[in-house]
This record gives C-alpha cells, structure tokens and sequence, in this order.
C-alpha cells in the first residue's frame, strides 16, 4: 500500500478523528524492550523479598563489598598498603566475593562488585538464586575462581552466584553416570563448582597417584576452565579437560537442578563441554575421568639470542623444523616465546626420562654452538624429569624446587594454596590486549613453513609472541582427539599445533585505585602493536580459530572462531534450557540480542 495515499485517505474522514483518541485507551501500546533492574529502579526487590531469599538460603546472602574501598578512602593509609599486599595474592583475591583475579581491560571492562552474592553451599543454594533472579528480571553472575579474561564473573548492580565454599572432592574407582549401563563405569573424580585445580591435582594426583586434566595454573576454577574447552600443560597427552565430562549437575534457568550425562540431557552435556562457562546454567559439580599417571614429568628452560635479523629468522626456521619433528607429540607441552631477537624456551614433558628430556634439546645447543658469531646464550639450557607425582606436590616443591612456586604468606593459610612463579604477574592484572590464534599443523609443512617463519618474525617484530604446544591437538593420541571432536570447541583445535598468544597489561593496577592507574599511552601503543602482530598471524592462518578461555575482547566473528560449525546447535541448546536469557556472558552463545552490558534487550 502507498503510505501517503492511505493518510490522505484517512484524514479525508472527519467521523474516525473522533475516534482515534479512543484508539489510544482500547490499543495495546508499543512493546518496550525487556530490561533487567538496578538498585534505582523502581522495580528492584524490596529489602522483605532480599529478606525471603536470606531465609532460603541459610543466611548466605550477603552484601558485597568493594575490594577497593581502603585504597579509595586513604590511598596512603595503613589500611590501603595492606590491602595492595592483598591484591598480589590470587587465593585472597578467590576468597572476596567482590574481587576478580584480573582487574579489567582497556576499553572492554572494569572489574565491579555485585550488590549481594549468595554463597552457596549446594544446589539448592544456587537453585534459590536462580529463581529471585529470574523472578526480579536481576542481572545475574556466577564467580568460581573468578579468572574470566573477559570479565564474566563480575557485573555491576548484579545478584552474584559464588561457589567458593563448595569444594569437596570425591574419587572413584568405578564411576557409573546416571541413567548410563553398567559398562560404562570407569575411574574418576567428583569434583565441586567452587574447587581450583590446585585442589584437584593435590587429591587426583599428590594422594592419588592418577591424573586428571585440568588447567596449568593452580588457582583457576574446576569449572570455567572445563566449559570454556580447558588445556592444561599435558593436554598433547590426555586432550581436552572438556572431553574428560564424564557427568555434571547444572541448574538451569527454570530453577530445576539436573543431570546431564550422555545418557541423560545429553544436548545440554554436549553443550557444556566447551560451549562457555555460566551460558546454559551453573554447574555445581562435574565428574571427569582420570588417567594412569606417567612415571616422569619434567621440562627444559633456555634463552637464546640472536645477533642480527638475519640470524633471527634463521633461528625461527630452523625451530619451526625442529618442533614438526620433536615437538608436536604427546610428550611435549606449554610454551615458546619469540621477541625482536631471542627464542626463550619453557617447555614441559610428560612420560619422557631425565636423559630424554634434556637430550630433546641437543640440537638446539648444536645449532647455537655452530654459529658464535649469531647466536649467545642468554640463558643455558636446563631442567630434567621428575616422578610425576611430585608435579603438584606441595610438600616436595618446598624441598627441591622452591623458587618454581610462591607460598600463599598468611599464617593460616592451607599449605596447598602455591602458584607458579610465572603466574604472579596475573594478580590484579589490567589488561591492555591478548589475542590468540590456533595454528594449523599444515603451517608446519614444507610448502608453507616458510612463509610461516616470516609471518612469525613479522609478528614478533610488533610483539612478543607466544606459542603455546599444549594448547593444540595436532599430534595427540587418536583417542583424546577422538574426544575433543565430541565437545563443542571450534574443531579447528584439532588440527591446530599451537595456540598463538600475543598479550599485554600491568599487574597490581586499575582504573578505581588510585596512584595504580594504567598508563593509556603504553596501553594504546601496546594494543596497536599487537593488533598489527595478530594481523601477521591472520595473513598465513586467515581462517584460524580462537581459544574462549584465552582469547580477545574484541574477537571478530566470536561464534565462528569460538565454535566454528557447532554454533547452530550450541544456540539451539541455550534456547532450549535458557529461553528468556538469564544466563548472560560477553561473546558467549545467544548474546547477540543483549546490550554490552546484559541488561538489556535489543532485539
């Protein structure tokens, strides 16, 4: 119909003007578009229904308070130099309902205390939750150990989830899924939604003598490491932690706590196993097969330089040969860094003897030795094997290798709460950029691996760049592959020989404490250079996927790149159990009709 003629038309009949004013009474009026509440809103719970909720859970629902509050009152105060030597320990920063182990980052997210949590003792804890958020159209976040890159475990103006207290661990030697035959029973590991993997490793491993896959830094969460894909150091030897999900139990958004298995909502397993932690519901304990442990674990560690561009490259070249055929096998894992002019190695080995460990690495001192006037050692090659057992053993690192960890210094702190020396750094990080890039092994290839090499100098010429071997399945055994195909990670890992990691930020500082602000420029700066270092990357790997546990912000295509091909069933899952979208996450599946922030909807 022709707009204009039919207005015309209507104005030329004096009787309906009379009429439209009525329209306005009798007419439904213009759907507006949902939006959660705020503290100010008219409609956020009165303090008798937060009062109800109290009840329900126990009195676990408590005010949360702003970590930073010392620092922001009297920044030179006692209180606040205190509270600084607390923002450097992650399992302080896992205790605060209020804290995240990052502060934020640039541009992207800062990190904001809840108004309430509940902390939860049990599902039914969290079912209670669920439902007053669901009920009261509240924002509503879920914080396990709070490692979120993208700063999905903290929300302003939000009803927070912490799971921090439900930490049991329970092993089997015949775990039955429910509703499964009998034949499926094998041994495994019951773990809590508020468990670190520190935590895990100390039962399935120290005690134990078996392993269970998990992540490489002791104080991330069981969980959000798990539903994000989760890599560990060994993963080119046991795969995925994802593909480890034997059986999980998950409160959806309905408020309904269930089983999920193969047997039983075994769309919603599948969906948790790498569809992204606090989409579907929230997990409040998973089991995971374990594995016979390998008699040795072990690694090598060394720096080299080189003394001009030309020597780099070589040095690149010759490494990417050596790593197609010494690397990228179930032995070895964790991670290679390239910057401007040096090639630092920080490997690590699984299954490998003291002597075959440190052999490995005999042509690399060969190469180096071969040319003097090219190359120098910054640092020389060392390290060895271990029992395996001992990785994680707390007891044993304090004896024989007491600078690879650091000792939470409260008096009263369990002696397993340690991190890795590496891993300090993360503590109250801002990040300025991270970008990740898995690697197809066919980069590694006669026909490709030199093209590769340059992209990898050009790269490094920006930024220093990181492959990490662990974090790719090339070279896997067939059965973990086998099961990584049966997650719903982009199954562009499968084929990838490493995940490329470019990052940057400042540990201890945030944009709300005051005299530890980032520094904009260097921040800008650092993020132009590794966009133009990822750029490199993209030009030989165009079709490359990202990591959802370690990846950008700013991810370009995120569906595709997180999950490739298995996004279609990933959002008919999240339609399924979350229909309404309670369950919010940046770049996670079904985001795409909510505001930045999840509290609105735009379409």
């Amino acid at each position: 119909m022709n707009r204009r003629k039919f207005l015309k038309h209507v104005g030329a009949i004096p009787a309906l003007s009379a009429f439209f004013p009525l329209l306005g009474k009798f007419a439904p009026k213009a759907s507006e578009p949902f939006r959660r509440v705020r503290p100010n809103d008219p409609a956020w719970p009165s303090s008798a229904m937060w009062d109800s909720l109290k009840q329900q859970v126990g009195g676990r629902l408590i005010p949360v308070a702003d970590p930073l509050a010392p620092c922001k009152s009297a920044p030179s105060g006692s209180a606040c130099a205190t509270r600084l030597g607390e923002l450097k320990n992650p399992f302080w920063l896992n205790e605060q309902p209020g804290s995240t182990h990052l502060s934020g980052w640039l541009d992207a997210w800062t990190s904001s205390p809840s108004v309430y949590a509940v902390a939860a003792k049990n599902a039914q804890d969290v079912a209670a939750a669920v439902n007053f958020a669901r009920d009261h159209r509240l924002r509503l976040v879920v914080k396990g150990g709070g490692h979120s890159y993208l700063g999905t475990s903290n929300a302003p103006d939000s009803l927070l989830i912490w799971t921090h207290d439900m930490r049991a661990i329970t092993l089997h030697d015949a775990f039955e899924p429910q509703g499964c035959t009998p034949s499926s029973a094998q041994r495994a590991v019951t773990i809590e939604a508020g468990a670190r993997w520190i935590d895990a490793y100390d039962a399935v491993t120290t005690h134990a003598g078996r392993y269970v896959q998990g992540g490489g830094c002791t104080t991330v969460g069981v969980i959000g490491l798990l539903t994000g894909g989760g890599f560990g150091s060994f993963s080119k030897r046991f795969g995925m932690a994802a593909a480890s999900l034997l059986e999980a139990e998950v409160v959806t958004a309905d408020g309904q706590i269930r089983v999920a298995n193969a047997c039983t909502n075994s769309d919603l397993f599948w969906a948790l196993k790498g569809g992204g932690g606090g989409t579907f519901g929230v997990v409040t304990k998973v089991t995971l097969a374990t594995h016979d442990l390998p008699e040795f674990a072990g690694g090598a560690e060394c720096v080299v330089r080189a003394k001009s561009e030309a020597a780099m490259r070589r040095l690149i070249d010759w490494f990417l040969r050596f790593a197609a055929k010494t690397l990228v096998n179930p032995n070895w894992g964790e991670s290679v860094k390239i910057d401007k002019d040096t090639l630092e190695i920080s490997m690590v080995s699984i299954g490998l003897t003291h002597e075959q460990t440190l052999a490995t690495w005999k042509p690399l001192q060969d190469f180096v030795a071969a040319s003097p006037s090219d190359y120098e050692w910054v640092a020389e090659l060392s390290g060895g094997a271990t029992q395996a057992r001992h990785w994680w053993d707390v007891d044993w690192r304090k004896q024989y290798t007491p600078d690879a960890m650091v000792w939470d210094p409260r008096p009263a702190a369990p002696k397993t709460n340690v991190w890795w020396k590496g891993d300090a750094v993360q503590a109250t990080l801002f990040l300025y950029a991270y970008e990740s890039k898995w690697l197809p092994a066919a980069l590694l290839k006669e026909d490709a691996i030199g093209r590769f090499g340059e992209a990898l100098f050009a790269a490094s010429r920006q930024f220093e760049t990181q492959l990490h071997f662990n974090k790719g399945l090339a070279g896997a055994p067939p059965d973990r592959i086998a099961a990584a195909r049966d997650t719903a990670t982009n199954p562009a890992v499968l084929d990838a020989f490493a995940l490329a990691i470019i990052a940057s930020g400042a540990p201890l500082t945030s944009p709300n404490l005051p005299g530890h602000e980032p520094n904009l420029a260097t921040a800008h700066d650092d993020a132009k250079r590794i966009a133009a270092a990822a750029d490199a990357l993209r030009a030989v790997a165009p079709n490359a996927g990202s990591y959802f546990n370690e990846t950008s912000y700013f991810e370009r295509s995120y569906q595709k790149s997180f999950w490739g091909p298995n996004y279609a069933r990933l959002l008919e899952v999240k339609k399924k159990y979350d229909p309404e979208g309670l369950f919010f996450v940046h770049n996670g599946v079904g985001c795409e009709g909510w505001s930045k922030d999840g509290f609105e909807r735009v379409s």
